[in-house]
């Protein structure tokens, strides 16, 4: 393939992934969105095979098989509620595939490279590895708590600030010294060192992150994973894969940025770590047990408050992916909804454990995406809310964050559910959420629990509904 076609294809993919990005941003036009991202994977694929492959290429057509039989296999297995793991291990995966190609790299240029072409290809692969070690660890962690093979809780080790900075100029001392010994021809040794200590910086990073920023966590490696590979990019001399990169990594930034904005949290405090002690912990000393009596309320009784109400909000949490329940919430709303009653969806940002995680759950069920509101959308008119339905959700619905300044929440923009007539809150336990912070919602006077496995509940309610 010419060079000028092979420059034009590129050009062509990136459009492709910056219409995907495009589509993506909003859920009727997600399905084109994903349509135009797969265009253009295929056609960067294609063209590099042809254009840049002079050797092995059915070793690269054997990998690119397996890769993609192992990707079918998962994208038909896991479940909805395993989305934000999967997109964690994912993660790793890009950090794993930088750290490799930046080895690679350093070993196959050695000896062909001098002078300050040799000086700015050291710095580009070490940065690219640096910024791969960081990612592929940390979405290992990630993936662990995500799952739940490791706890939620925040590791907060003492003088961990200063544990990182440490690890921070030692990343900066290897570096020099890997440049100066790169020269001579020896600089795998610094090298390894600095692999081993980004390792170590991604594992303490995610460690001292509690539950609650989780989806934090996520979009942050997301735009970690982007960084590495336009990383990667430099090192190759690959222009598509440096563009591509810069676009996962600055959507993957601005996300974060998102995210924080939704939790009334700085990006630096979430790195900080500290925030949430894990699902159903016990609550901290200002999170105390809120004094009051809860009401509980059947099925049945569900039923008829629904069936009464003319304008009702249901709020999605990671109790009903948990309990797979959005295929009965779509039944109970199209129900609902052809009795003449308003149903509409509030999405909390942070909802779940990953950005969109509600979205999508909503998406899959074919819940209509009009009645799908974020928070910024709907909060105001909770006073004129007859019935919201809480489903599995905890922190996005605590009041304590507007109504305790020493809550460790205080401050966070919640949905103000308990300013309708009538608040049902399902869940099984009177557990704490992810942040590990006790609810007063639960004791209000206008708020009813429904205790059980959401699914079984709901579905409860649409017999009762008729």
């Amino acid at each position: 393939m010419p060079s000028g076609l092979l420059t034009v294809s590129y050009i062509a993919a990136t459009i492709l992934f910056i219409l995907a990005l495009g589509g993506l941003s909003r859920q009727d036009t997600a399905r084109q969105g994903n349509t135009a991202g797969i265009a253009g994977m295929t056609l960067a694929l294609i063209a590099t095979i042809i254009a840049v492959v002079t050797a092995n290429l059915w070793f690269l057509l054997a990998a690119l098989a397996a890769g993609g039989t192992i990707g079918l296999v998962l994208a038909r297995r896991v479940q909805m509620t395993q989305m934000p793991e999967l997109v964690a291990i994912l993660h790793s995966l890009v950090g794993l595939a930088a750290v490799l190609v930046g080895f690679a790299n350093v070993l196959g240029h050695g000896a062909t490279l001098a002078g300050p072409s040799k000086t700015i290809h050291d710095v580009e692969a070490y940065l690219g590895i640096l910024i791969g070690a960081v990612t592929f660890s940390g979405s290992i962690l990630a993936f662990g708590k995500l799952s739940g093979r490791v706890s939620g809780r925040p590791l907060i080790l003492p003088a961990r600030h200063w544990l990182n900075l440490a690890m921070v100029f030692a990343v900066i001392g290897l570096g020099v010294f890997f440049v100066q010994q790169s020269a001579a021809g020896n600089g795998l040794t610094p090298l390894a060192a600095m692999t081993a200590v980004a390792l170590l910086l991604g594992l303490h990073m995610v460690a001292a992150i509690g539950g609650a920023d989780m989806p934090v966590v996520v979009s942050m490696l997301n735009s970690y994973s982007g960084w590495a590979a336009s990383a990667t990019g430099f090192m190759l001399g690959n222009d598509l894969l440096i563009v591509t990169g810069a676009l996962v990594g600055s959507s993957g930034a601005i996300l974060s940025y998102i995210m924080c904005r939704a939790m009334n949290r700085r990006f630096l405090s979430v790195i900080a770590g500290g925030f949430g002690t894990g699902d159903g912990a016990a609550a901290p000393a200002s999170g105390a047990m809120p004094a009051g009596e809860v009401v509980s309320i059947s099925a049945a009784e569900t039923a008829t408050l629904l069936s009464g109400a003319k304008n009702v909000v249901i709020v999605p949490g990671y109790g009903m992916a948990v309990a797979q329940a959005q295929h009965v919430v779509q039944q109970i709303t199209t129900r609902l909804r052809d009795r003449g009653v308003t149903v509409r969806f509030a999405v909390h940002p942070v909802a779940g454990r990953m950005p969109g995680h509600m979205n999508v759950l909503l998406a899959e069920a074919k819940v209509p995406y009009d009645i799908v509101l974020e928070m910024d959308e709907i909060n105001d008119e909770f006073p004129s809310v007859d019935v919201s339905v809480v489903i599995g959700a905890n922190d996005i619905v605590n009041p304590s964050a507007r109504e305790e300044p020493d809550s460790p929440i205080a401050g966070m923009p919640v949905l103000e559910v308990w300013k309708g007539r009538t608040a049902i809150v399902l869940k099984r336990s009177m557990a704490t959420g992810y942040a590990g912070v006790q609810n007063p919602l639960f004791f209000k006077a206008n708020t009813r629990m429904l205790f059980g496995d959401a699914r079984a509940s709901l579905q409860g309610v649409l017999e009762a509904l008729g």
